[in-house]
């Protein structure tokens, strides 16, 4: 995927799609708090993506106004939910148990 303004601003709307479906399902399913959802990982997930994205788009150049605040926006959520993120090819053997706990939502 070339890195262009584009390609960002489709997925800033693919996240905000996505977090709307997520949403839904918790409703859906009672009520259920969002960070108690199971896809609340992949969410943080694509987050992650898109922030490195926005990185990789400044480091090419300047970008306009009103992409940079949505970057930074990301990037506010993404502090919140960087904990969430799947760690880096690292088998539940390896995890700490804070880790492991978080991951199973225990």
């Amino acid at each position: 995927m070339a890195i262009t303004v584009q390609n960002f601003i489709k997925l800033a709307n693919f996240y905000n799609q996505t977090l709307a479906v997520v949403s839904a399902i918790c409703v859906q399913k009672g009520g259920i708090d969002m960070e108690n959802y199971v896809g609340r990982f992949f969410v943080a997930d694509v987050l992650e993506y898109i922030v490195e994205y926005g990185h990789r788009l400044i480091e090419m150049g300047p970008v306009p106004d009103d992409v940079a605040r949505v970057m930074k926006i990301f990037e506010e959520r993404f502090e919140a939910v960087k904990g969430l993120v799947t760690p880096t090819e690292k088998p539940i053997y390896e995890m700490t148990l804070e880790e492991f706990e978080k991951l199973m939502n225990i």
